[in-house]
């Protein structure tokens, strides 16, 4: 009898601690919120990020940023929220601290946030980026419509649980250059694997829904999109015919090496974002992938 009670002792101790330890706060280094905003950088951020083309339901001719159509994923289907400044639909009543940490940490006025929403690249913004990103969405007009709740089922559906899978996979930082590289190579990284968050898309995904600890950008047979995202290894754009200029031209106009038109998912990330980023931004992230400096 006392070396079972000694037995369940120990599984309550470690239960304790495993809970304590999956339950605990996980954020990133504190953000200068104090800095000047500037909406007009802010607007650049928010196709350079692909806000619109997540937060918009083109498809059903939904109002910009207002809400998208629904993110089919193994766990159930997921709706990017309403996030013009609307008090009640929006983020009208949203602070800018308030902001600050569901792009940071991840963590919402409502709670945890799904990663569907791709916090994980959002983390690596710089605090002025941030600043301006907030400035510029609370410039855009205002719309009353919520997006439609999230239909996913149990035990998903408990936004406690994220705090564990953030414990387990999500380690907030902000974009560290790599010096010894060119500095159009470390902007064409910050934008992949940051704001225009490539790698979340073009990466396999394990049982719990985190990239697979390298095999970044090596292609997903879903891609979160309920189609496939392809590798955008260097070996494997080589071997589709792109150069960094062709690459470059693909991230503007959707015409590939061969002649064909991406269309789907990767066609409106072109048309709503990154047909807006600069051409020294579209080299950059070419320059990246293709391991060029």
């Amino acid at each position: 009898m006392r070396t079972f009670l000694i037995l369940v002792a120990v599984v309550v101790v470690v239960g304790l601690g495993v809970a304590i330890y999956m339950l605990k706060p996980v954020t990133g280094p504190a953000r200068d919120l104090t800095l000047t905003a500037n909406a007009e950088r802010g607007a650049y951020l928010i196709r350079l990020g692909g806000c619109i083309g997540c937060h918009t339901d083109t498809a059903n001719g939904g109002a910009e940023l207002a809400g998208g159509e629904g993110l089919v994923t193994p766990f159930g289907t997921f709706h990017a929220p309403n996030i013009t400044p609307d008090p009640n639909a929006g983020i009208g009543n949203w602070t800018l601290a308030e902001f600050s940490k569901a792009m940071s940490d991840g963590e919402g006025p409502q709670g945890h946030l799904y990663p569907a929403f791709p916090y994980e690249n959002y983390t690596l913004m710089s605090d002025q980026e941030i600043v301006d990103l907030f400035a510029a969405l609370q410039a855009v007009p205002p719309v009353s419509t919520p997006a439609p709740p999230h239909e996913i089922g149990f035990p998903f559906n408990i936004r406690l649980a994220l705090a564990g899978w953030k414990n387990l996979f999500f380690h907030p930082h902000r974009y560290e250059a790599d010096t010894s590289r060119s500095e159009r190579w470390n902007r064409g990284r910050y934008l992949v694997t940051g704001p225009g968050h490539c790698v979340m898309c073009h990466s396999p995904r394990n049982a719990l829904g985190a990239i697979e600890a390298g095999q970044e950008l090596t292609g997903n047979p879903d891609g979160g999109t309920g189609g496939r995202a392809p590798s955008l290894l260097a070996a494997s754009l080589v071997d589709e015919g792109y150069d960094l200029d062709t690459l470059a031209q693909t991230l503007a106009d959707g015409f590939t090496p061969g002649f064909d038109v991406l269309g789907g998912a990767m066609g409106e990330v072109i048309s709503e974002s990154t047909a807006y980023w600069t051409q020294d931004d579209r080299e950059a992230a070419a320059a990246y992938l293709l391991e060029e400096d």
